[in-house]
């Protein structure tokens, strides 16, 4: 291939250039590359100023001040007429947007304009570089060729196949999503409306896909990033039909361990998911003050999931009537025959009976294996709906719950009845551990516990929330173990309990906590992170020798970690180290809004 290259005279008025290639030959290679190859060594070029703009510069410069000063007025023009309809400014058309962008494009162009000399001045080094390093690649790939062919060297290496996705690093700071041509019209269809967003996962037979392309096309439908949600990394097939619908991404959050927790001559290390800086470190403390006095006891009181429906008669009669019945022992043995067929693990336990005019409220009772058994009791308080439709026919029923369950709400009903487990936990605390560990007296955390959690919490109406900061601990275990988060609302009803005993030497700390709603299967429980928070403390699954004694363990340990949290954040208040410690611990000056999740 020759290659000629003839250059105008120079001319500063016009500013142009013009390259003429002839082209011979062409081999094979060149063609499936995309690439023009000499044959013979390219001559070198002299690139000048004035030949880089392809048209005159006054042509140019008359497009421009014209685009300018039409899409300017044009833009004046269309939000002086919102301003008088009362239309948002941000709610633009196409054509005002094709309208900003030639804003953008002439205003960069005129502020450039000033400095052309020196762009292309740049741009000549860069351009003759750019052909000096073409030319040295494209001798250095016929040498190679050469050599290939001399020694028979054939490469049978299959290509990769390609992604349906691919990241490209288009600058040092930013990556850019780029979907193959089918990913991107479902992903229009999704933004259009077309295809609801929910029907991804049966659709596409891939929850990983799906989940990437709702996430895509909430981005685009809201002109929003979710850079920082992390999407890699996660099994979206666990959670199908289980946990979380229309799933875009996943949370990170810390697991801190607090421990050894030694309960009933036990050591466990507890885990804690939370954002709160100082709860583990406090929790830790208290742990520590419960191991250095011979560790805490904690007690199963009762253990019992409910499930209240509301049925509704033509009158107060015959919903009496109905309440007899139910509370009758004699028909117990029929109504738990009906409830308990729904399950091998749900055994009805009672019901307790509440009427409000022709109205009838039904608390069911039961055990739950190793389940929180919400499912469960619902499941089987049907089936006694069910057979007693025969002999009440003219019983209406409302709804399968009546809320004198009480589920994910404060209730005086669990607090006095109790609701899943109900625990206390107690520990004698020596007075040298008081003083030199948690920094107090056993006076100080008496007074305290009296005049905060006993007598402070009357004064606000607390509705079991006769503690410090029990939902604390609860929540960050909640989390950490696949438990339902809103159930902490119950669980964390507790009243903290604290006297000197031993002629006043040593401190006697009692949490009491009637409704814990905790489970060790199903639901949170089978993600891999709760799954292996659950095997840490030994608890993981269902228990098959004992069915319910890991959920019945866990609550143990909930509530002993309730119990030293109290004893460590009572003890801070009352040697005023509070402040102190969160100042220290809950407080960063590193800016992580920028901090990009790694998947």
């Amino acid at each position: 291939m020759d290659h000629h290259v003839r250059k105008k005279n120079s001319n500063k008025s016009t500013k142009q250039i013009s390259f003429s290639i002839d082209t011979h030959e062409l081999d094979h290679h060149d063609h499936k590359h995309g690439f023009l190859k000499n044959t013979h060594q390219r001559d070198h070029v002299d690139v000048t100023d004035d030949e880089l703009v392809p048209l005159p510069v006054y042509i140019v410069n008359g497009v421009f001040f014209t685009l300018f000063f039409s899409v300017a007025y044009f833009l004046l023009h269309r939000w002086r007429e919102k301003i008088r309809n009362s239309t948002p400014l941000h709610v633009v058309t196409f054509s005002e947007i094709a309208a900003i962008i030639s804003l953008l494009a002439s205003i960069i162009y005129l502020l450039g304009f000033f400095g052309i000399d020196f762009v292309q001045s740049f741009i000549t080094r860069s351009s003759s570089y750019d052909l000096l390093l073409e030319d040295e690649i494209e001798e250095e790939e016929e040498n190679q060729k050469q050599f290939e062919q001399q020694h028979s060297i054939v490469s049978c290496s299959p290509q990769p196949p390609q992604p349906n996705k691919m990241m490209i690093d288009s600058s040092a700071s930013s990556l850019i999503t780029i979907y193959d041509e089918k990913d991107e019209e479902i992903i229009k269809s999704v933004v259009d409306g077309e295809t609801p967003s929910y029907s991804l996962e049966n659709k596409l037979g891939d929850c990983k896909r799906a989940a990437s392309i709702r996430r895509e096309a909430l981005q685009r439908m809201t002109g929003r990033s979710l850079d920082g949600l992390p999407l890699d990394g996660f099994d979206y097939e666990s959670i199908l039909g289980q946990c979380c619908e229309m799933p875009v991404g996943y949370i990170q959050i810390p697991v801190g361990i607090v421990g050894p927790l030694l309960l009933n001559g036990v050591e466990y290390s507890v885990p804690m998911a939370t954002t709160e800086g100082c709860l583990v470190a406090s929790t830790n403390r208290g742990c520590k003050a419960i191991f250095a006095s011979g560790g805490a006891t904690s007690i199963l009181l009762k253990d019992g999931m409910t499930r209240a429906p509301v049925v509704r008669f033509g009158t107060a009669k015959r919903a009496a009537e109905l309440k007899f019945y139910m509370e009758d022992p004699v028909n117990f043995d029929t109504l738990a025959c009906m409830f308990n067929k729904s399950s091998r693990f749900g055994r009805l336990q009672g019901v307790q009976c509440a009427i409000a005019g022709k109205n009838l409220y039904m608390r069911f009772r039961c055990s739950t294996g190793d389940a929180m058994g919400m499912n469960m009791v619902s499941k089987g308080v049907q089936n006694v709906l069910d057979y007693l439709q025969n002999d009440f026919p003219d019983m209406d029923v409302i709804g399968i719950s009546g809320n004198f369950c009480s589920d994910k709400k404060p209730a005086a009903v669990n607090w006095i009845e109790g609701r899943g487990k109900s625990v206390v936990c107690e520990a004698i605390i020596k007075d040298e551990v008081v003083r030199k560990v948690l920094k107090t007296t056993v006076a100080s955390l008496v007074e305290l516990n009296m005049l905060k959690n006993l007598t402070g919490s009357a004064i606000a109406g607390a509705l079991g929330g006769f503690n410090a900061h029990a939902s604390n601990i609860v929540s960050a275990v909640f989390l950490a173990t696949g438990q339902d988060p809103a159930q902490n609302i119950e669980s964390s009803h507790c009243i903290t309990m604290m006297e000197a005993v031993n002629d006043g030497k040593d401190l006697h700390i009692s949490v009491t906590m009637p409704s814990i709603e905790v489970g060790t299967v199903g639901g949170g429980t089978q993600l891999a992170s709760q799954s292996a928070c659950l095997n840490l403390l030994g608890v993981k699954g269902a228990n098959k020798e004992s069915p319910g004694s890991n959920a019945r363990l866990l609550a143990k340990i909930i509530a002993g970690s309730v119990l030293a949290g109290e004893l460590s954040l009572m003890s801070a208040i009352a040697a005023g180290q509070l402040v102190k410690s969160h100042m220290k611990y809950n407080r960063s000056s590193k800016d992580v809004s920028s901090i990009v999740a790694s998947s």
